[in-house]
């Protein structure tokens, strides 16, 4: 899936690093912001999972890299908690000028108390959605605590957070003493999903429990069972973001472009032929992606051609194909690259000998294989791979039937 690179600056005039994460048929109905963890980045394999899956549910997110973190601009000193705060209205008001509004902010740890304060000042946030979060600010500053005196008698001081040292000050120190979150979460009047992991060895459960505590309804919450607090196992990821995905649709619309329904067939394709040119989504049961045409031919190029996804198939039951046979013979075979091209041939370039000369349908397939084999082995490989299914199915009489559903 691409991302798309954004060009924000905050109000200091900093960079931000952004990435905007579309839906496979590139169309939104809804817009949201994701909110990363103290010293975290948007690159945390996490955070991008949750964000893919909310693109699933019709959500264009944005992830973002707050000041001094990651590869946004700045000092991490100036990352304090107000300061995350400015970044997400930065994000906020770049979003309503280049595409839409954001409906939805979505926070984890440290993140998700920003995105409370930063909805309770947007009209255009919908809903909220924490993950692992504090009830209070003041929560972070036990990372630190033990330097208090001497970020108070140097000023600019390293500290070591989660095995990485940052330099920080008094500033930054007495930021996060500013913020009344219980007080901000209780004027929110916004739908608020509160997700938190009950054995979260970083951010106490009470934590939870005290925001839902004051927080008016419509308010959730919802366990997190034996996650971590960085929701590093991917199963816990993906199922934060589709559960997100799920919990707004009751309170705004995402219907639009919902995912589609396959009706129990194995693959669905739709084009609207109203609003879109070529680019055609395609949903089976677990999975969404496009197709579409090269700019060459009159397309948009927002994802592979037809013929592209033909040579995939190929590509793929090839390189699976040959990864079992090897594992079963015990060979070391440890990569194997398989190199696809599509075109049209004449009977002559392929030396078939006809009464009237034609035209074929030609594949022709390249193997690189990495590891260590003798020549015999090679040969044997290069056999196996013309028995991979798609491969015996390309060469079989095919039986194509068509049928009208209303």
């Amino acid at each position: 899936m691409q991302s798309t690179k954004l060009n924000i600056q905050n109000s200091k005039g900093l960079q931000l690093q952004a990435y905007l994460e579309l839906p496979p048929n590139q169309k939104p109905n809804n817009y949201a912001i994701f909110a990363h963890c103290f010293t975290c980045s948007s690159s945390l394999k996490p955070v991008i999972n949750i964000s893919r899956a909310l693109t699933a549910h019709g959500f264009g997110v944005v992830r973002f890299d707050f000041t001094g973190l990651g590869q946004s601009e700045g000092e991490f000193a100036d990352s304090h908690f107000s300061a995350n705060v400015e970044d997400l209205l930065a994000v906020n008001d770049y979003m309503k000028e280049h595409y839409e509004a954001p409906s939805l902010l979505v926070g984890h740890s440290l993140g998700g108390a920003a995105v409370i304060v930063a909805a309770s000042q947007l009209d255009n946030v919908k809903a909220v959605a924490t993950i692992g979060a504090p009830s209070t600010t003041e929560h972070v500053k036990r990372h630190f605590s033990h330097q208090f005196d001497e970020i108070a008698e140097k000023g600019d001081v390293k500290v070591n957070i989660g095995g990485r040292p940052f330099k920080i000050n008094q500033k930054f120190v007495d930021d996060f003493d500013k913020t009344d979150l219980p007080a901000i979460t209780k004027q929110l009047r916004r739908p608020l999903l509160i997700m938190h992991a009950p054995f979260d060895k970083v951010v106490g459960i009470d934590n939870a429990q005290e925001l839902f505590i004051n927080a008016f309804h419509p308010k959730s919450f919802v366990s997190l069972d034996d996650a971590d607090h960085l929701l590093l196992k991917e199963k816990d990821s993906n199922y934060v973001g589709n559960l997100i995905g799920a919990w707004v649709q009751g309170y705004f619309d995402t219907s639009n472009h919902a995912i589609l329904n396959t009706e129990g067939e194995q693959l669905v394709g739709h084009l609207n032929l109203l609003e879109d040119n070529f680019t055609t989504t395609l949903q089976t049961k677990n999975h969404s992606f496009i197709a579409d045409e090269p700019k060459s031919v009159g397309g948009d190029d927002y994802g592979p051609s037809p013929y592209d996804y033909l040579s995939a198939g190929l590509a793929a039951c090839t390189v699976m194909t040959l990864k079992l046979y090897a594992e079963r013979k015990k060979w070391d075979l440890q990569e194997v690259f398989v190199y696809i091209t599509y075109s049209k041939k004449h009977s002559e370039d392929l030396m078939q000998e006809l009464e009237k000369p034609a035209r074929f349908d030609h594949l022709l397939k390249k193997l690189k294989f990495v590891g260590n084999w003798d020549d015999s082995q090679q040969e044997r490989l290069k056999e196996i791979s013309s028995r991979c299914p798609v491969h015996r199915t390309l060469l079989s009489e095919i039986v194509i039937e068509t049928e009208i559903i209303s």
